[in-house]
């Protein structure tokens, strides 16, 4: 048995098996309609105005049907997963079309998450017949699809709160540990557009203590995009006064063995900024990525993670991708329409390229290390102690998410911050000091 929440249905016990028919739920439906008697004149079909106990009546057995349909679904991935996870794939692909027809990414939260789960496992079938397994990655996309990527990333930034809580939570973490710092040097590992420093520029403009220079360097795996970023954030550190340098680096952090690829210098307080996510590999080999955090030793490592587990095996891996992503579904849902284009167009370039890496892929790299579960739990053990979040970040995220549909729950624990959707762990927000 496995216990999962999806969407709108309370945690239900769920069996691997599922014999339900898919029309049983549409036979419950029925129209509050009245005829004219029967006469020698053509039938005509007419409504009559519904009073509050039938709309009632209609709206329990809408609710009713999205409900059945979505238990249905839940059943069917679960039992496909299961002939995925035992290489029963002829009995995982019988069950793909009827998945099909019950679900749609313009439907109800679980009606969309279901039709990229179907999606992906479908990917799943085709890559294990050709036992050919390829990631999404970043350097591969053309300009026009890394801008539809960013596009995406922009409207997710508008109708949720978990980037900008990623931006602000970090932000005032590196705020505070720059007090009385006049040379910054700030890594993000996976910079994209760059969206989380204007916010950090204007509350360091503020500084009665001016800085001398803020270097950013900026890593990403196309050289265009990375110069494109540069100069917009140019262009906002000069429109607040502030001496800024930026630094592209293309490639990726676990690839470096020099230092000064970075660009340190003696004399500067380096910060490293990562906001983690499954969309595709950030680092490369995570074994290097030790390495160079334990070389670097920066003051302060702000890290943002999914709360969301990228090893074990397969069919575990898929549960708890179904019941995470369900929630962001559903978090997503709430207080948008259903003919929404920002939330359809996050959910398919976001969501569905995340799921199928997770799904499909089995992660967002294949390459053969033993994939870290936690980073935070890790960074204890190359030397680093955790900085409280407490106080102002989490005042600040407590005050984003009262801009946001009821719902979104804010958790502090260990000094850590954790984002949720009702009962579930979105994001862990953490920051990182060395040891000495």
């Amino acid at each position: 048995m496995i216990m999962l929440q999806f969407s709108s249905v309370s945690a239900i016990p769920i069996s691997h098996t599922s014999s339900s028919s898919s029309s049983s739920s549409m036979s419950s439906k029925r129209s509050i309609v009245e005829f004219t008697p029967v006469s020698d004149e053509p039938q005509v079909l007419t409504k009559r105005p519904r009073n509050e106990e039938e709309e009632e009546e209609v709206e329990e057995l809408v609710l009713v049907d999205t409900d059945s349909i979505g238990l249905r679904l839940l059943g069917l991935l679960l039992q496909c997963a299961e002939f995925v996870a035992m290489e029963n794939l002829d009995e995982a692909a019988n069950l793909l079309p009827e998945i099909a027809e019950l679900s749609s990414p313009f439907g109800s939260s679980a009606e969309r998450v279901a039709a990229y789960f179907a999606e992906s496992l479908s990917a799943r079938i085709i890559s294990s017949h050709l036992r050919f397994y390829s990631p999404l990655n970043l350097k591969s996309l053309t300009l026009t699809h890394s801008q539809k990527l960013f596009t995406a990333l922009q409207s997710y930034n508008t109708i949720s709160p978990l980037i900008k809580f990623s931006h602000y939570t970090a932000n005032q973490a590196i705020y505070q540990a720059l007090e009385g710092e006049d040379h910054v040097h700030v890594i993000d590992l996976d910079i994209m557009q760059g969206l989380q420093w204007p916010g950090l520029f204007q509350i360091l403009s503020s500084r009665s203590r001016k800085l001398r220079s803020i270097k950013i360097t900026g890593v990403g795996s196309s050289m265009e995009l990375l110069e494109s970023t540069g100069r917009r954030l140019t262009e906002f550190a000069n429109s607040f006064g502030l001496p800024f340098e930026f630094q592209p680096f293309e490639g990726k952090l676990g690839h470096i063995t020099d230092l000064n690829q970075l660009g340190v210098k003696i004399g500067e307080t380096t910060v490293v900024n990562w906001m983690h996510h499954c969309l595709y590999d950030i680092t490369g080999s995570d074994l290097g990525t030790f390495r160079l955090l334990t070389l670097l030793r920066p003051k302060l490592i702000t890290l943002v993670e999914q709360d969301l587990s990228h090893g074990g095996n397969f069919l575990g891996r898929f549960v708890e991708a179904l019941h995470y992503y369900s929630a962001l579904f559903d978090a997503l849902g709430d207080g948008l329409s259903v003919e929404s284009v920002e939330r359809h167009t996050v959910e398919q370039q976001l969501f569905g390229s995340e799921i199928r890496n997770i799904v499909a892929v089995g992660g967002p790299k294949r390459t053969g290390e033993v994939p870290v579960e936690r980073w935070g739990d890790e960074m204890k053990r190359i030397g680093f102690l955790p900085v409280s979040l407490s106080g102002t970040p989490a005042a600040q995220a407590s005050l984003l998410l009262g801009m946001f549909p009821r719902g979104y729950t804010l958790v502090e624990e260990n000094g850590c911050l954790k984002l949720g959707w009702k009962d579930l762990s979105l994001l862990t927000a953490s920051a990182w000091q060395p040891c000495d």
